[in-house]
């Protein structure tokens, strides 16, 4: 665990970060939360930010014009550090850079995640990593910056406040943020709820399409090539499908998934309590959350839902 960020940090010069592929809120909050951060720490340093391109409705957070989505660099950093990345398979392209820095940091919240890098931070009682984050932060370098980036990814990694995992130390951590002069009703409106006319299309279709089974506890749909080239769509206009799914009356576990190759799929699983679909998903190489958590498997749709079946079936039987 860490205990004074700035301490692991040092004398370095050079400061990469990264989080993981496919950037949800709270990846891109806690990756320019941190940007923001050691931009005010460090003030001689030279900063790297390598993600892939978040959604354009993120434009509004400092140093969303530094990400590098190339992840090409030639030099070696004195520090790299991983942000939201249950393992370092998240990181993908920033593998390298990760793990061939003088020192690599990993900080994260998923109880999936075993610890990877030099030192690693995990707090998988925590709503987000940018929870963690608002604790590791000195109060003398935090700023509206990093407060909206901070705020912006606790807020869509507790569905705005309401997911259980939105604790006392949530709330504390979010006191600590709002004292500083932005609109965070704007920043959930525009970043979470907010769709557009192609998104709300998709999602209408995905529930229309959707289908019941297990006595109703469970409800999937799913998206696949032609549909999402039909709509002209990408994996990033599908977020937000699973959770509308999850609040179908007497459903306990929802499953979303949009096809990413041929006979693969990129699944989405989000349980209401009863079923830890963090376990089910590291079963198939994934991980998560127990509400929530995500894979990539392969075979027909039925395929994916059949195999999904077996462990959501034994985990309600157990009860």
């Amino acid at each position: 665990m860490i205990g004074n960020l700035i301490e692991e940090i040092g004398e370095a010069k050079l400061i990469g970060i990264t989080g993981h592929v496919r950037p949800d809120g709270d990846c891109v909050g806690s990756v320019l939360g941190m940007y923001a951060y050691l931009s005010n720490v460090f003030e001689n340093a030279q900063i790297k930010v390598f993600l892939e391109k978040p959604a354009d409705f993120y434009g509004f957070l400092k140093g969303y014009d530094q990400i590098d989505s190339t992840f090409a660099y030639p030099g070696q950093f004195d520090v790299f550090i991983s942000l939201d990345a249950g393992d370092i398979g998240r990181i993908e392209k920033a593998d390298k850079l990760f793990l061939g820095a003088k020192k690599s940091i990993c900080i994260d919240h998923h109880v999936s995640n075993k610890g990877f890098g030099d030192v690693y931070h995990i707090e998988p009682d925590a709503s987000s990593t940018c929870e963690i984050l608002v604790r590791l932060f000195e109060d003398e370098y935090m700023d509206v910056d990093v407060a909206k980036a901070l705020y912006t990814g606790i807020a869509h990694d507790t569905g705005v406040f309401r997911y259980s995992c939105a604790g006392p130390d949530t709330f504390i951590a979010l006191s600590k943020l709002v004292r500083y002069d932005f609109d965070g009703s704007r920043i959930t409106d525009e970043t979470f709820y907010q769709k557009t006319y192609v998104q709300n299309q998709i999602l209408g279709r995905s529930l229309l399409e959707s289908i019941l089974f297990m006595d109703g506890k469970c409800i999937a749909s799913s998206i696949d090539r032609r549909a999402m080239d039909f709509y002209g769509v990408n994996s990033k206009d599908l977020e937000g499908i699973v959770n509308q799914l999850q609040v179908t009356k007497g459903v306990e576990v929802a499953i979303f998934m949009h096809e990413t190759g041929t006979l693969e799929y990129k699944v989405s699983l989000r349980s209401n309590g009863k079923v830890n679909v963090a376990d089910i998903a590291s079963y198939f190489g994934g991980g998560g959350h127990v509400r929530a958590a995500g894979c990539t498997m392969n075979g027909t749709f039925y395929d994916v839902l059949n195999n999904l079946s077996l462990h959501i079936e034994k985990q309600l039987n157990e009860m």
